[in-house]
């Protein structure tokens, strides 16, 4: 009961915090501290996203489609070259340094070349959620799989286990939970990676949007898409997290065990 009462409490705290930037945003706007078209109230934002949700929802389309995709080219990537590292030790010399390499380099920078050698389709749009996505997922499932117990995999090859058995039964299982919280960054990315390709071109999407109504000078109908993009990934994250639950029930049992 009191591990219960603590987890409502836990959840106000954030809420009392958004609550009161919320009555903060609107006192600014209202005695007009910053002037009303540089920062909208948030009436007019709700105002503007209402107003404008038909034509959102076919930009909203758009970048779920290369987010989605992009997503999931990003776990196939992952998981093979988590694999390949792990199990031939001279790629992960060989390769670690270049993954950590890759994320060095500023998204924004790399954007327009995909543009320009890609074209102004989905291609380069994917191909840049890809490069922001896999990296968190790749390190991830790498650690789980070196850090996986080695005296049961021994116990394993002792018993005639072959290599994907021990992967199945122990590696996978241990790298499960990193993977996952991997997985809860890389959809937030997906959703800001196309954001950011579509920024530089395209015909459809919310970059390409926010980019029409920027130049309009229409900051409300901006800061809807800025609210609809943290709605759409606290919902892929919320997506994620129950789909955790699925893939490891062990995990459920084991906090209501904590609770109990």
């Amino acid at each position: 009961m009191m591990k219960r009462l603590q987890n409502i409490t836990n959840k106000l705290y954030p809420m009392a915090v958004l609550l009161l930037l919320l009555i903060l945003w609107y006192l600014v706007t209202f005695f007009e501290v910053v002037p009303k078209f540089m920062l909208p109230s948030p009436g007019d934002v709700i105002h503007a996203l209402v107003g404008s949700f038909p034509e959102l929802m076919k930009h909203t389309q758009v970048t779920l489609t290369e987010a989605f995709v992009g997503l999931a080219l990003s776990i196939l990537l992952a998981f093979w070259i988590a694999l390949l590292m792990d199990r031939f030790d001279a790629l992960y010399k060989a390769f670690h340094p270049i993954l950590v390499i890759t994320q060095t380099i500023p998204t924004v920078a790399i954007a327009p070349l995909l543009v320009l050698w890609l074209g102004y389709d989905m291609a380069p749009k994917i191909t840049l959620i890809v490069l922001t996505c896999f990296f968190p997922m790749t390190i991830a499932l790498l650690g789980g799989f070196k850090s996986s117990d080695q005296d049961a995999m021994n116990l394993m090859r002792a018993m005639g286990a072959k290599k994907w058995q021990i992967y199945r039964y122990i590696k996978l299982p241990n790298a499960l939970p990193g993977f996952f919280s991997g997985l809860r960054i890389s959809v937030s990315y997906s959703i800001v990676g196309a954001v950011i390709a579509e920024w530089l071109g395209g015909n459809s999407g919310l970059g390409v949007y926010m980019t029409r109504v920027r130049k309009s000078y229409s900051f409300d109908k901006m800061f809807a898409v800025i609210f609809l993009i943290i709605i759409l990934s606290l919902v892929l994250m919320k997506c994620v997290e129950l789909l955790e639950r699925k893939a490891m029930p062990w995990a459920q049992i084991g906090e209501q065990q904590n609770e109990g």
